[in-house]
């Protein structure tokens, strides 16, 4: 039986907080869940569950619902989210390999 997992309480605040702005915006457009959820490319439950805020949906489906319907990930302003990406992908570039997980290919043949 697989144990349920959990969440920190910032992340199940960040969870609802994301779903409850995407459910407002949906609702400002009009648009029904089956209608999101077809621009989405997922099922309505998915869509739902997005909107309730549980944790246990993939972030692909969640942040292309907040994208449909105007919700900003991060900052809203896209040169600025373009410039934090690449400051965050220079700083990674700079630590050491070891740093990094290997890929380990170990072989454990006895």
């Amino acid at each position: 039986m697989k144990r349920p997992r959990t969440y920190s309480p910032q992340a199940i605040e960040a969870a609802r907080l994301l779903g409850e702005q995407i459910r407002l915006a949906r609702l400002e457009r009009r648009w029904t869940l089956e209608e999101l959820a077809e621009r989405a490319g997922v099922n309505h439950n998915t869509i739902r569950k997005v909107e309730r805020g549980d944790l246990t949906v993939g972030l692909g489906p969640a942040f292309e619902a907040a994208a449909l319907v105007g919700v900003s990930l991060f900052h809203a302003d896209p040169e600025r989210r373009h410039l934090e990406t690449r400051e965050v992908q220079t700083r990674l570039a700079l630590l050491p390999a070891r740093a990094r997980r290997p890929v380990s290919n170990i072989d454990d043949d006895f």
